[in-house]
């Protein structure tokens, strides 16, 4: 059946020009309210004297952009004498991830232990006001050292929160997309059930690169860094057949072309992110204990811990700035902290507790201070730059916001935010890096999940 257009009738040219001056008298008006609309928040602003706040979530791993940059304004610049406003506090079960945040809730995996029997669980709470939305927990198979506190039982990688939907990896190898509204399943997958997988050993946090989910799983054979259609879960390729560690993975984009790098027990490694293909490899033999950190990147450098490298501008490549030796205590900086790369320096912890900063160029110690944690074996210092400032989570469940700069640290204000409860020898520990978002401070230990507002008066 043929659809024949409707005529149309043509309007007298007198009547377009009424039509025509009509339209741009009502859009002048808009544009003068407009700009009356602009120069009075101008106006309420200076008044107040608050500048616009940029509220971020933070879905993944170290931030949005999984940098460890916290950009959001509007933020303490030095804290209240009676400490932080608490928002709320929630109880949860051991663990060692860090929370996500992401429209409006806070998604964190934990533990519950009958023993013989254990399970991991994935929890969902309001981000206002801490309350349960939902749950889920699936049962696995635990060792016996598994239940002793001190041998870091639990879920340690922090989810990922893209599109509506939550990407769980579990220490056994158990990968879950859930709907991050109810917690219902969308695709589950078990990465033993096709590799051998370590007892308890999936630690690494997932990244999403395009369509994959790129996981750190540690499989045999050659299964160390899988990629899994995000949509589905089926297998999009595999590579490695190094030893899994406490690494997470890091895209960036260095000589023309996007790369994939993983930092396993065995060495540093470049791939191709969507096949698996091998870059560039650099030998660097560690345990799980000590390679810890996440890799940081920035222009045309590239540090693990403590090793540094030149990144090629024209192709997937790279050499060793410093040290020069290989031996690996020379290449780790710290096997709790991941440092922070900032224009020609880094600012960083050491294993004893120490916090150094050294030439982005030849890796020498400019200065170094010992008034920021005790130091001993198993210190840490988490550092989240902010503006001009740096937020700093110590071993001791302490908040910091200091200035770190070449000339020197200067500690602004310090707050304890959480009690300690991971156990080494006599000692407890707050070892999980915090989050930060949308104003506000989440942190964890192995009993709750905190909420503190780090948001300016305004």
């Amino acid at each position: 059946m043929i659809r024949r257009r409707a005529r149309r009738h043509p309007q007298p040219r007198l009547q377009r020009r009424i039509v025509k001056r009509s339209h741009a008298r009502t859009e002048n008006r808009f544009l003068v309210l407009c700009s009356r609309a602009n120069i009075a928040l101008m106006i309420l602003l200076i008044l107040t004297g608050t500048s616009a706040i940029q509220a971020t979530d933070s879905p993944q791993w170290r931030g949005p952009n999984r940098d460890g940059v916290w950009t959001e304004t509007g933020i303490l610049q030095i804290f209240p004498a009676e400490g932080l406003k608490l928002r709320w506090r929630a109880a949860v079960g051991p663990g060692w991830s860090s929370p996500v945040v992401a429209q409006d809730r806070v998604y964190l995996t934990d533990m519950r232990l009958e023993k013989p029997r254990a399970w991991e669980r994935i929890q969902c709470f309001k981000e206002s006001t801490g309350k349960p939305l939902w749950s889920r927990a699936y049962e696995l198979v635990y060792p016996d050292w598994a239940f002793i506190p001190e041998h870091g039982g639990g879920p340690a990688a922090t989810p990922i929160v893209e599109a509506g939907e939550i990407y769980w990896f579990g220490r056994s190898g158990q990968v879950d997309c859930l709907d991050a509204r109810n917690g219902k399943v969308i695709w589950e997958t078990h990465l033993d059930r096709a590799y051998e997988i370590g007892v308890l050993s999936c630690r690494g946090s997932p990244l999403i690169e395009g369509n994959l989910l790129i996981l750190f799983a540690g499989g045999k054979p050659g299964a160390c860094v899988m990629a899994l259609n995000k949509q589905t879960g089926k297998e999009v390729w595999k590579a490695l057949d190094d030893t899994v560690s406490n690494s997470s993975p890091l895209i960036i984009m260095a000589g023309g072309k996007r790369q994939l790098i993983v930092w396993t027990d065995n060495a540093v490694n470049s791939l191709n992110p969507a096949t698996g293909e091998t870059y560039w490899r650099e030998p660097m033999v560690t345990s799980s204990n000590d390679s810890i950190p996440t890799p940081v990147f920035q222009k045309n450098r590239l540090l693990i811990s403590g090793l540094m490298f030149e990144l090629d501008a024209n192709r997937p490549a790279a050499k060793v700035l410093w040290p020069e030796t290989m031996a690996p205590s020379k290449r780790i900086l710290s096997n709790t902290s991941t440092p922070v790369l900032q224009g020609d320096y880094v600012y960083s912890a050491k294993s004893s507790g120490e916090l150094v900063c050294l030439e982005a160029n030849t890796g020498k110690q400019v200065w170094g201070t010992t008034n920021v944690t005790e130091l001993k074996f198993g210190a840490s210092i988490h550092l989240t730059p902010n503006g001009d400032a740096t937020f700093l989570f110590t071993d001791e469940g302490n908040l910091i916001l200091a200035r770190l700069a070449p000339g020197g640290y200067r500690e602004i204000s310090r707050v304890h935010l959480l009690k300690p409860t991971s156990i080494l020898g006599t000692r407890k520990f707050a070892w999980i890096p915090p989050v930060y978002a949308n104003g506000h401070v989440f942190a964890r230990n192995d009993e709750e999940l905190v909420c503190a507002s780090l948001e300016a008066k305004r």
